[in-house]
């Protein structure tokens, strides 16, 4: 759609592309954007042949985090009941892709500054390129972070790392957020790449690639016992799939023959 701040695109086989496409406001989260990447995200939800998503932006900037003024000018005057009803519908836009059940992974240039840096940690996997920043600016200038960057900078870097990125407000480049864990790998074209891993997953069967992803995710929250009580049912009912069933039956032919 034309002047559209996301895009959503078919890239093919089960792969869908969510684009931020304000690069003159370097893809600042305003209420424009904002509402809608929630209705980009719903769409993706809701398509019953999307298998993996690709997030990406245009320009030189992934995301410059929430517009500034639009979000806490005037917040003097307002209560904080008030103050926090207007966040909490800018943390609705970074938890709907964190919620996709399919595998998401987010290619990131440039800047990912406060609720950009979000966005790219709501995904499953993130890609950088090598003039890519992650900061976390919050407490630089006096505001307590927010949109989950406590929980999902813990999840990533633990946390000992979480808390000094958040009390410093620390900018990390590409290579060391890569060290940190924040990003799996640093290339020249995180588009190239990661629209290559989502096609991968994408081939998939689409129960088992989402059941990777909860799996994942109860092993980081919920400890062993969740783990394989999940992995137990999940084992079983693949072990159910003819992909398996005629694995078993070619390694009993070949017993037999020999």
């Amino acid at each position: 759609m034309s002047g559209a701040k996301v895009v959503l695109e078919d890239a093919g086989d089960g792969v869908r592309v969510i684009r931020l496409a304000d690069p003159r406001r370097r893809n600042a989260i305003d209420r424009v954007l904002r509402d809608e990447l929630v209705a980009a995200a719903a769409a993706v939800a809701s398509d019953a042949a999307a298998r993996s998503l690709v997030l990406r932006a245009d320009g030189p900037s992934f995301c410059s985090g929430a517009d500034l003024v639009e979000t806490f000018g005037g917040a003097d005057r307002k209560s904080v009941a008030e103050v926090r009803a207007d966040l909490v519908r800018i943390y609705e836009a970074i938890l709907c892709i964190r919620d996709l059940e399919i595998p998401t992974v987010a290619a990131v240039r440039g800047a990912a500054i406060g609720a950009g840096l979000n966005l790219a940690l709501a995904c499953d996997v993130r890609l950088a390129a090598p003039d890519a920043s992650f900061a976390a600016l919050f407490s630089r200038i006096g505001l307590h972070p927010g949109g989950g960057c406590s929980y999902l900078l813990t999840e990533a870097m633990g946390p000992q790392r979480a808390m000094r990125v958040l009390l410093d407000g620390e900018t990390l480049e590409a290579n060391t957020a890569a060290h940190a864990g924040l990003v799996d790998e640093v290339v020249d074209d995180p588009e190239a790449r990661a629209l290559e891993a989502a096609h991968r997953w994408a081939r998939l069967d689409p129960e088992l690639a989402r059941g990777i992803k909860r799996s994942v995710r109860l092993a980081k929250t919920e400890g062993l016992a969740a783990s394989l009580e999940f992995e137990s049912w999940a084992q079983a009912a693949s072990a159910r799939k003819p992909r398996i069933q005629e694995l078993v039956a070619e390694r009993l032919a070949r017993s037999t023959r020999s």
